[in-house]
């Protein structure tokens, strides 16, 4: 088996793989799972892992049946179930001399760039001391405003926060398929992915597991930012047999999205396309696409044909073609008002309004905070 020095992997491990059939945490499977970590550190990377089923494990602890779909109830089963989740592991892990910390995290955590270093700083400490991180959301205190909503998408952040080398999903299926396998027998599994298209988020699909709450398109949209990061990500079975070892000896396993080399993207960008929810849509023509794409340009409002939603000055805002394909994020220059009054309008037209004049020399999204997924 090829060594590796002092590489960083994560690997974001969700309910339907740390739980079975019956929604009790899998022992057996966690075993497992400490068995591999050690392979994989002996072989010098360093694992993080980003860890789901909290409120399954509560929902266990407290002898309920069904999912509630009350946010307190939620909130009260994830904080039984992450004491249960994470003494699993440490007790697992301990197994093999190795140690394990707990981080919970918010969108709160990283909406605010200064708490975003904080936890990019303890996170690398933690690494220095050959520690093993657990991270998950926070449940017991989320609410929908800082919610993350999927740990697809915290697995990105904390990817692009440490700099990882390699971002492993594991999934309930194989990998990404040409269509949804559970009631498409002719679907086949998409071996490599060097580009998100339209296509690509077409056939994501939905939520697959009654115990989770992301689903293959929440997959997506976490590769379609460390692609532009820099960062392999690989969907695989989480159940796959020795799938970690199997990854770090350069075995093909599930679908592989291939980094991208022509965008360089830095810290503040990676914060502008994870750190927080966009307020709102930019709708933009053709020509601006291929200049914020091909010539890293900034974003000018006589490129903007429509906008969705309410914003001001320093919102992150998704940037659309017409085809509804969101293909850019950035952070707002100007707000909804002024920009949907410039909507339809020539550079001439904006210069010579005296409301919209700033907007002819002002970018609506300056380059150095637009983050480019293509």
């Amino acid at each position: 088996m090829a060594q590796s020095k002092d590489k960083v992997m994560v690997i974001k491990i969700g309910s339907s793989t740390l739980v079975d059939a019956e929604g009790h945490l899998d022992r057996s499977y966690l075993a497992g799972l400490a068995k591999q970590i050690n392979e994989v550190k002996q072989c010098g990377w360093k694992p993080v892992i980003v860890s789901s089923a909290a409120i399954a494990c509560g929902l266990e602890e407290l002898g309920i049946k069904e999912r509630p779909q009350d946010m307190p109830s939620l909130q009260a089963a994830a904080s039984v179930g992450q004491n249960t989740l994470i003494s699993a592991y440490a007790a697992e892990f301990a197994r093999y001399g190795i140690r394990t910390s707990i981080i919970l995290m918010t969108r709160q955590t990283t909406a605010d760039r200064e708490s975003y270093l904080h936890a990019r700083d303890t996170l690398e400490r933690l690494l220095e001391l050959d520690v093993v991180p657990i991270i998950n959301e926070n449940d017991t205190i989320s609410v929908e405003q800082i919610r993350f909503g999927d740990n697809d998408t915290l697995a990105a952040l904390v990817s692009c926060l440490i700099k990882a080398d390699l971002c492993v999903i594991f999934s309930d299926i194989e990998g990404l398929y040409t269509a949804n396998p559970f009631i498409d027998p002719s679907a086949h599994l998409i071996s490599e992915v060097e580009k998100i298209t339209p296509e690509i988020m077409a056939i994501a699909g939905g939520v697959t597991s009654k115990v989770g709450s992301g689903g293959m398109i929440t997959k997506i949209r976490a590769a379609r930012v460390l692609m532009v990061a820099g960062i392999e990500m690989i969907i695989c079975h989480g159940r796959l047999e020795n799938n970690l070892i199997k990854i770090i000896s350069g075995e093909p396993v599930g679908t592989v999205f291939t980094p991208l080399s022509t965008h360089d993207i830095t810290p503040r960008k990676l914060w502008i396309a994870l750190g927080d929810t966009a307020k709102g849509s930019l709708v933009v023509d053709n020509g601006a696409k291929q200049a914020l794409i091909s010539k890293g340009s900034s974003l000018l409002a006589v490129g903007v044909c429509d906008l969705e939603g309410s914003f001001v000055p320093g919102d992150i805002v998704d940037i659309k073609d017409k085809n509804d394909h969101l293909f850019a994020r950035g952070k707002a220059g100007a707000s909804s008002s002024e920009i949907m009054l410039a909507c339809g309008r020539s550079q001439q037209e904006i210069k010579n309004n005296e409301l919209l004049v700033n907007l002819a020399v002002r970018p609506v999204v300056h380059r150095d905070e637009l983050v480019v997924f293509e």
